[in-house]
């Protein structure tokens, strides 16, 4: 039976939501695998919201929910009514919305909280031995919510962000753009994607690369 998958957006563009090239490969590839797919958002507002031209924050605020919509199609879940007995497997695409909307990493560092809903799911699925996946900067999101249970995953090579996941108590393992990181003990897969790029055709393999283990840790 094809695995269900879960994935987390937290809005619509890189700079204050999902990376757009990241979450579409995401899908792409999971359709390509077979599974099935749930996409889902936390109702709330942005943290801000950036021009995207000129990246400058804007005087406007936006739902995370309603902006994932956008590139969900329109079928996208309020995260609230999900819960981990629902999927197989969760991915979490990068983006700053990430480390903005699904918690606070990109302003408090290693003394953010995680968005609760986000918090309980991740929570959920990972008490059930269920495969959580995440991209770019999304690990240091995952390592907050999972910080008692030693997780190991990977952001590229950033100093100071692998010293932040490090100081959560995460373990920190340098891989290139078209690697992955795989904790075994914690079911957990991770890959750098934009966190190191430089294009859409560089970090694809990666995240091809990470669809395909997080759906065998579901057979």
């Amino acid at each position: 039976m094809a695995p269900h998958i879960g994935v987390l957006l937290a809005g619509c563009g890189v700079f204050d939501g999902s990376e757009i090239h990241e979450a579409v490969l995401t899908l792409l590839f999971l359709g390509q695998a077979g599974a099935s797919v749930t996409c889902m958002a936390p109702d709330m507002d942005q943290l801000h919201v950036i021009n995207h031209l000129t990246q400058v924050p804007a005087e406007e605020k936006r739902n995370i929910w309603a902006e994932s919509a956008r590139i969900a199609r329109g079928e996208i879940q309020n995260l609230a009514t999900v819960h981990a007995d629902d999927i197989d497997g969760l991915i979490m695409p990068g983006g700053f919305g990430a480390a903005k909307n699904l918690s606070d990493f990109a302003v408090k560092g290693p003394d953010g909280t995680v968005h609760p809903e986000v918090k309980r799911l991740i929570t959920e699925m990972a008490d059930r031995k269920k495969p959580i996946g995440a991209l770019c900067i999304a690990p240091a999101t995952l390592v907050m919510a999972l910080s008692d249970r030693t997780p190991k995953v990977t952001i590229g090579n950033d100093v100071g962000t692998a010293s932040a996941i490090q100081t959560l108590g995460g373990v920190h393992q340098n891989c290139k753009v078209d690697e992955i990181c795989v904790d075994e003990k914690n079911r957990l897969v991770t890959t750098p994607a934009y966190m190191l790029g430089p294009g859409i055709t560089d970090i694809a393999v990666g995240i091809e690369k990470l669809v395909n283990r997080l759906i065998a840790f579901c057979g």
